[in-house]
């Protein structure tokens, strides 16, 4: 691992423990020493931090270079992300905030044709490059219905994180989303407007849902990724 590796691995666990509610900037700056808006171009990818900062950073939380290191595939661990079409079938917590997913972390795998995840189109930030890409998560009924008949109540959907754009991907085809919204992992329809996702809905019997994108965040921020695939069981 290399020290731009080691650096944005860095960065997305602080994000990730950010995203938890165990970790704030403001702690953080106080247990390390930095300012704030440094702290802040670091996490949203306008700085790098210098090797002594790293170390002061590391010790604040208590980890180790060690902890970032990827998990080597090995007997008994996950394939390699999309490797033979498996894909971990993953908690809506995992898939929000984990960027690399661990065995224990896989709740069942996902065994898909050969050959469908790698025609599969990316359009991913620079910020979710180093994610794990495919995830698939069960839909419990209550996020299925705003989505109905698309989605049926227990569907396991598959996520692309590294397509975490607006840009339709096929002309005229509105784009299904896993989005963070309020901490929870929610499935809609997606446009951008004046600094605000909106959500819409499938089902006119649901309201469209609008989500403050803070000034200093990008939208994709908050999108998990599209959904490539919709496997309703009947």
């Amino acid at each position: 691992m290399n020290f731009t590796q080691m650096h944005e691995r860095l960065r997305l666990e602080v994000l990730r423990r950010i995203q938890r509610g165990t970790l704030s900037v403001s702690l953080l700056a106080r247990q390390t020493g930095f300012g704030q808006p440094h702290l802040s171009n670091f996490l949203h990818h306008r700085r790098q931090l210098s090797l002594e900062a790293i170390d002061r950073v590391l010790a604040a939380q208590h980890l180790t270079a060690a902890d970032l290191l990827p998990v080597l595939h090995q007997a008994g661990s996950l394939p390699a992300d999309g490797e033979e079409g498996s894909v971990p079938v993953v908690s809506h917590h995992a898939a929000l905030y984990e960027p690399h997913i661990r065995p224990s972390a896989a709740q069942s795998m996902l065994h898909l044709p050969a050959g469908l995840l790698g025609n599969l189109r990316t359009r991913v930030s620079n910020t979710r490059r180093a994610w794990q890409r495919f995830v698939a998560v069960r839909v419990a009924a209550a996020d299925a219905v705003p989505m109905e008949p698309l989605l049926l109540p227990e569907a396991i959907v598959l996520i692309d994180r590294h397509y975490n754009s607006l840009m339709p991907y096929r002309p005229g085809r509105p784009n299904l989303y896993a989005v963070r919204h309020e901490a929870h992992l929610t499935l809609r329809y997606v446009d951008s407007v004046a600094n605000r996702l909106v959500l819409r809905p499938l089902n006119i019997a649901f309201p469209v849902e609008l989500i403050e994108v803070d000034p200093d965040e990008a939208p994709g921020e908050l999108i998990v990724g599209r959904v490539a695939l919709v496997i309703n069981e009947t």
